[in-house]
């Protein structure tokens, strides 16, 4: 058990705050029954926090915002608001486990937010947050880690439909480069179908990310997460689509199905959890982070990284809840020790603004 008040965020402005409101209502349902001290914070689609009972329970959330109290975060807990906005109570919070699915929440915001605030956050950090909620700079990032990624091409209008064409071919899938959870993914057949389908994209996100459709691919997934000094490596998994590409009922809908550990030969397991292992290791990521890989015949590509994955992988780790409550808890012991140990470096006081003088920033 941990010790203290530990915050479970979620929600989020963000076209996968429902899918949020699942993760973080499990979570925080998860570490309740493992007797941790926990305050649910959900983040509404404006941006106004909210914390309280109501939000443990799914339920509460099927006819809109459950009924919860105004809060905020800042000095090193939760700071409860009155109906006038004034504060009434405050609660010190020890650490925070992220469960926000894209946006701010998954891209960094939310963990640079409780940063300032002087609280520990497992998963979804500053930089690897930033990196990979984009798919444009996942592509960088894995590039000069020497991992091997499909050819692309970003688009910010339909009129590089063409263009974006001669770098992918034909069939293409085209994404929005910020999104996740197959919302917005389309495949394209022709010129035309591809301008349409990257003008769907621009319609969610600045970006529309463009690549060569496989037609017969595998999709592997494998997670990781660091704790007591060590990398832990999922099973790998085959999500497998009801059609030719995984939808978002796929994936929340019962359309698709899952198959745990994947049916693949053990060597390429081993070549998928090592690369997995690397970039995690090479990139000091922290939190639970699920990589999805697009398996063609003997070629193997690192697809996408999951910073905040759906209801935090656990299946790819625990045969129930009940046993991944421990996940979740050194997950988060872990925050706290990373950010003791930041904590404790030296901050340098340089003394120059004594010795300017007076006036000398002043506007003539």
């Amino acid at each position: 058990m941990l010790n203290g008040n530990i915050a479970v965020v979620f929600g989020g402005r963000s076209n996968e705050s429902e899918i949020s409101v699942i993760t973080g209502t499990m979570c925080a349902n998860v570490l309740k029954c493992g007797k941790t001290r926990v305050l649910p914070i959900y983040i509404s689609p404006c941006g106004d926090f909210f914390c309280g009972e109501a939000l443990f329970d799914i339920a509460n959330f099927k006819c809109g915002e459950p009924s919860a109290a105004r809060c905020m975060v800042a000095g090193g807990g939760l700071h409860i608001l009155g109906r006038r906005g004034k504060i009434k109570q405050f609660i010190p919070i020890s650490a925070a486990i992220n469960c926000c699915h894209g946006g701010l929440g998954e891209g960094g915001g939310v963990g640079g937010l409780f940063a300032c605030a002087g609280i520990p956050m497992a998963g979804g950090d500053i930089f690897s947050g930033a990196a990979f909620l984009n798919k444009d700079l996942t592509k960088i990032v894995l590039g000069g880690l020497g991992v091997p990624c499909l050819k692309y091409y970003t688009a910010s209008s339909a009129e590089e439909a063409e263009a974006a064409m001669a770098v992918t071919g034909l069939p293409a899938i085209i994404k929005p480069a910020c999104l996740g959870s197959s919302i917005g993914i389309a495949r394209a057949e022709s010129v035309e179908e591809y301008a349409a389908a990257i003008e769907a994209a621009l319609c969610y996100d600045g970006r529309a990310l463009c690549e060569p459709y496989i037609a017969r691919r595998r999709e592997i997934n494998c997670a990781a997460y660091f704790a007591e000094g060590e990398v832990h490596i999922s099973a790998c998994e085959e999500a497998i689509p009801s059609g030719g590409v995984l939808t978002f009922d796929d994936k929340y809908s019962g359309g698709g199905r899952s198959v745990i550990p994947a049916d693949i030969p053990a060597e390429l397991a081993e070549r998928v959890q090592n690369i997995t292992r690397t970039v995690y290791s090479r990139l000091n990521m922290r939190g639970i982070v699920r990589f999805d890989y697009i398996l063609s015949g003997d070629e193997l590509f690192l697809s996408e990284v999951n910073t905040v994955p759906g209801s935090l992988a656990w299946y790819l780790f625990a045969p129930s809840f009940k046993a991944f409550c421990p996940v979740l808890e050194s997950v988060i012991a872990q925050s706290v020790a990373d950010f003791a140990r930041q904590s404790g470096k030296l901050v340098l006081k340089t003394g120059i603004l004594g010795s300017l003088p007076a006036l000398a920033c002043k506007l003539k």
